[in-house]
């Protein structure tokens, strides 16, 4: 079994998290602000966000390394073993909504973490896993995005499980981001693990090495995206199916993700967590959209689980 080592996870993610940003700012061509902030009973963290950029309507890449001396409802729900224990939590998180309606919205994340033993069992081991993922959330999907996507992220799952791992992965995405109360998903998918690590499966190198390949994969996963539909012209109807469309990703935010819940039951920074939620956004009663319009096709055909290598 390999040492975990939590200062080289942390070196990663600051890493990480300066290489994306400056791809983007190279992309966007405005600077994202920088946020350093501290969390009142341990830890802190980088916020880089931008907002209305040349392209971005709103982006963040948050990078958060925090402690405290118990985990929160929203953990122990999921894992009941960990309640009584102290942690350490540390990841980058990032979601960017572009201004074209068909550029999509992407979503990733990469995170580590350890519950170390309660102080009633002073030899007990500690607990630590990774988890993450990336998933995209298209308003006017092409095909040929949404494959390469995909392709990316099997890529960056194959060295490290083969195909068995990158379907088990690939449909625990399917699963995860979908809003039960809708009965619909999110997007079109990609990749979520949790409990990497935890689960016995693999040991720290094994499980570290996976999250570094998610990590590593994002930008080539989306810029060629948005490099590709950023230019693509639009009308103020596909924008206001965009606003529409963002009100379920405020909907999965607010009510399912582990991340955001996590984040507001730890104490953590209401404004760098909340920074995933889109500036523009509109609710309709009972909407649906016509048969054979090109809202329809995003329904149809991309918001249900497809083999789409």
């Amino acid at each position: 079994m390999s040492a975990v080592d939590s200062a080289t996870v942390k070196e990663y993610l600051l890493g990480l998290q300066q290489r994306i940003v400056g791809a983007l700012e190279e992309f966007d061509g405005q600077p994202f602000r920088v946020d350093t902030w501290d969390r009142p009973g341990g830890g802190g963290g980088i916020t880089r966000v931008i907002e209305e950029g040349r392209f971005f309507e709103r982006g963040g890449v948050n990078f958060s390394h925090v402690m405290g001396a118990g985990m929160p409802a929203s953990a122990t729900a999921h894992r009941p073993e960990l309640a009584g224990r102290s942690f350490e939590a540390m990841g980058v998180s990032l979601v960017l909504h572009p201004r074209n309606p068909y550029c999509p919205t992407v979503h990733m994340n990469v995170r580590f973490f350890i519950a170390l033993p309660p102080a009633n069992q002073p030899d007990a081991a500690p607990i630590w896993w990774f988890g993450g993922g990336m998933d995209l959330t298209p308003y006017y999907p092409f095909e040929e995005d949404v494959r390469h996507f995909h392709r990316s992220c099997r890529d960056a799952v194959l060295p490290f499980g083969g195909e068995a791992e990158y379907r088990r992965l690939k449909e625990w995405c399917d699963s995860y981001f979908f809003l039960k109360h809708r009965n619909e998903a999110r997007g079109a998918g990609g990749l979520f693990f949790d409990d990497l690590g935890a689960d016995g499966k693999k040991d720290f190198d094994g499980a570290f090495g996976l999250t570094r390949s998610v990590g590593d994969a994002f930008l080539a996963a989306y810029l060629p995206i948005i490099q590709r539909r950023r230019d693509n012209s639009w009308s103020e109807h596909e924008r206001d199916f965009q606003a529409y469309r963002r009100g379920r990703y405020v909907e999965f935010n607010l009510v399912f993700d582990r991340g955001t819940l996590f984040g507001l039951q730890s104490g953590g920074r209401t404004e760098s967590i909340l920074m995933s939620l889109p500036p523009i956004v509109k609710w309709r009663y009972d909407w649906h959209p016509e048969p054979g319009s090109a809202e329809a096709v995003l329904y149809d055909e991309y918001l249900k689980p497809r083999d789409w290598c």
